[in-house]
């Protein structure tokens, strides 16, 4: 089973970045309201990044990195 590290752009323009082992259903769950809290007052968004990974660890240390990056290289890496 592949992990995934994905980027979201929100309603309010705002980033998200997040793991999952599922990107399609996880986007389905997120825009339902019940991916999470921090999302609810962003709806809708729309996936703009991905990147696979072969386990969990891998993409949370991925996922860790990008939450600290800023936003202009945020936008460097979804435009590649």
């Amino acid at each position: 089973m592949f992990w995934y590290t994905y980027i979201l752009i929100c309603r309010d323009n705002s980033y998200y970045v997040g793991i999952t082992n599922n990107i399609e259903k996880r986007v389905i769950l997120h825009n339902s309201g019940k991916g999470s809290k921090y999302l609810l007052s962003k709806l809708p968004v729309t996936l703009a990044y991905s990147e696979t990974y072969p386990n969990k660890s891998a993409a949370r240390k991925r996922e860790v990195q990008l939450k600290g990056w800023s936003r202009i290289k945020k936008e460097q890496l979804i435009s590649r």
